[in-house]
């Protein structure tokens, strides 16, 4: 049996000799999608493989959009457009900086968000369940009053307004930083009507409010997965990712406050990740409802306010 041979990397070429030899969208697709595979990149900040990681990149890198006519493969890039896409792929390789913060935009639920090193990057589940509008909870009508707890780019709260056109939402968030994104994206969509960002420390900030629905995305990262990760997580802020020795330092604080700031009929979603098990395992009591998603996703757990009332004292 022959041994396969080692991928070849084509970046020791300068940037000039790379444009002056890859002249078409299609040449680009197919080289980001090589020199990806080369140098083993971790995709895991809104794609799953080099080829959609170069689809990415590219398209991003020139401003289409995603349904491009496919005609366009063939159309032959000015100059410009191939040193920026050149300049692309080599700071996506050697700087191991995730794609999002490389061309400051990142899509979450059908919408564009700006982002940068002071957020997250978006890439929750929580987006399905906000393109259906949370019917499985509000059959009859949508919420009225939103909280997005740990908001960071503000995605999550910002879709949710997008997608319910008479919700009214609050964006908390312990980072001052990660608020100047947000308050960005809600001028982005021109949402500053219904749509407001709060220094919060979890619920500090919106004492005395409730919501018919909280969600949260908070960090539930836990010590030996964090100091393990890819070299991507490592542009994130450490601050929105770690949350102690089993990753449920703040996830305990929203199970133990939520309730004060629901409605009787209000609902807690929350994302936990791979703390799953950790999670299962500190309140074996509990039913925590564990939501399934079409294109992937797991650890999003749901509870009633009346399931809070019900558990309180493991809560507490």
């Amino acid at each position: 049996m022959t041994s396969r041979p080692a991928a070849v990397s084509t970046l020791a070429l300068d940037d000039e000799q790379l444009a002056a030899e890859l002249v078409s969208l299609r040449d680009y697709l197919r080289w980001a999608t090589s020199e990806f595979h080369a140098s083993r990149v971790h995709f895991g900040h809104g794609t799953s493989s080099a080829w959609d990681e170069a689809v990415a990149l590219v398209l991003g890198g020139l401003h289409l959009p995603w349904d491009v006519d496919p005609a366009v493969l063939d159309a032959r890039l000015l100059g410009d457009e191939r040193r920026r896409l050149v300049a692309l792929v080599r700071g996506r390789i050697e700087s191991r900086r995730p794609l999002a913060y490389l061309l400051g935009e990142a899509f979450f639920a059908g919408y564009p968000f700006q982002v940068d090193e002071r957020v997250l990057i978006p890439r929750s589940p929580i987006a399905e369940l906000i393109e259906h509008g949370f019917a499985a909870w509000f059959p009859a009508a949508p919420p009225a009053r939103v909280l997005d707890v740990g908001t960071g780019s503000g995605c999550i709260g910002i879709a949710t307004a997008l997608h319910l056109p008479t919700a009214r939402v609050d964006l908390v968030d312990i980072s001052t930083e990660a608020l100047e994104v947000a308050k960005a994206n809600i001028t982005l969509h021109d949402l500053g009507t219904r749509v407001r960002a709060v220094l919060s420390d979890l619920f500090d900030g919106v004492s005395g409010q409730r919501y018919d629905l909280i969600v949260a995305n908070p960090p539930y990262v836990n010590a030996r997965d964090l100091a393990t990760m890819p070299a991507e997580f490592g542009h994130e802020p450490a601050l929105a990712l770690g949350a102690g020795r089993d990753g449920l330092d703040v996830v305990r604080r929203l199970l133990r406050d939520a309730r004060q700031h629901l409605e009787d009929d209000g609902v807690l979603i929350v994302e936990v990740g791979n703390s799953d098990e950790q999670l299962e395992s500190a309140f074996p009591e509990v039913p925590f409802l564990w939501l399934e998603f079409e294109r992937g996703g797991h650890g999003v757990f749901a509870l009633t306010a009346r399931e809070l009332d019900e558990y309180a004292e493991h809560f507490a």
